[in-house]
């Protein structure tokens, strides 16, 4: 095996490069994979190679916190090593299969432009709440005044729904209230169903939303960290060392953890409420 790992590191210093030949990136392909055998991530490990998700940024962007996850570098640019990548998703995917199987409630986090779409999807894949437009300060620090944000958005979309601003408003009142709501629904609409503070946190490149990441190691809420080289992987719980800023690489983890989510969830068996017991007041004795 560690014949086969100094193979590979040969033949990436010379031939890993944007101008391989097809044969010679399977070639590539085919150590990795050979290298990865004696576990049950080879097709894992294909999807995300195939996908590019073994980019990392420049190493002058390297954060120290993930050399041990590299599988080498070439012109300057990091190279994951998808074997120890594969390991990380799969550990991520045992405790959000855990989350779902115990009724948790997860929270999607990515506000850069390329990964909006593809966290939105994750997360109604699997009916959890998201943030992807920006993150607002104290939206877990100071959840009490957030809820009430998210309740004035409820008035207002219910007083649309049922007629009462077009009865009780005039038409410039309506078109300020409209506005208001068009406000409360760009930043608050993705977390209407949270009630309270999440249980997990999934953030895509939590360099990029540090404030999310910060106010959930404030709160002790876990956070899984789908990341790239530039980010500290000790800043999170459970980190994901992939290329970060490609939507087909973001798109296959995030299908991989919301897939073991709701197969734990399908398991899940809410509890039974607790019969309530009727507390009779005691008499009191008659005074003498």
């Amino acid at each position: 095996m560690s014949m086969l790992r100094e193979a590979a590191i040969r033949l990436r210093l010379h031939n890993y490069c944007g101008s391989i030949t097809e044969l010679k990136r399977r070639a590539l392909f085919c150590l990795v994979f050979i290298m990865s055998t004696h576990t049950n991530n080879s097709s894992l490990i294909e999807r995300l190679f195939n996908v590019g998700a073994h980019f990392g940024f420049k190493k002058s962007r390297r954060h120290p916190t993930v050399t041990p996850y590299l599988f080498g570098t070439k012109e300057g640019n990091d190279i994951f090593d998808l074997e120890k990548t594969a390991a990380l998703i799969g550990a991520a995917k045992t405790v959000l299969t855990e989350a779902g199987a115990n009724g948790k409630t997860v929270l999607f986090v990515g506000t850069k432009t390329e990964v909006i779409d593809v966290v939105t999807k994750a997360a109604d894949k699997v009916t959890m709440p998201f943030v992807v437009n920006r993150w607002i300060g104290g939206m877990l620090s100071n959840f009490s005044e957030i809820k009430k944000r998210i309740v004035r958005l409820e008035e207002l979309e219910s007083g649309v729904a049922s007629g009462e601003l077009e009865r009780k408003y005039t038409k410039k009142e309506r078109m300020m209230l409209g506005r208001e709501a068009t406000k409360l629904a760009h930043n608050f609409k993705g977390i209407s169903s949270l009630s309270r503070l999440p249980d997990f946190m999934v953030v895509v490149d939590p360099r990029h939303d540090h404030i999310a990441v910060k106010e959930a190691r404030d709160m002790k809420v876990p956070v899984i960290g789908i990341m790239s080289s530039d980010c500290n992987v000790a800043l999170v719980d459970h980190p994901v060392l992939v290329n970060d800023a490609l939507t087909a690489s973001v798109s296959a983890v995030l299908d991989e953890l919301t897939t073991a989510f709701a197969e734990g969830a399908a398991a899940y068996v809410p509890k039974p409420a607790a019969p309530r017991t009727d507390v009779r007041p005691r008499s009191r004795a008659p005074r003498a």
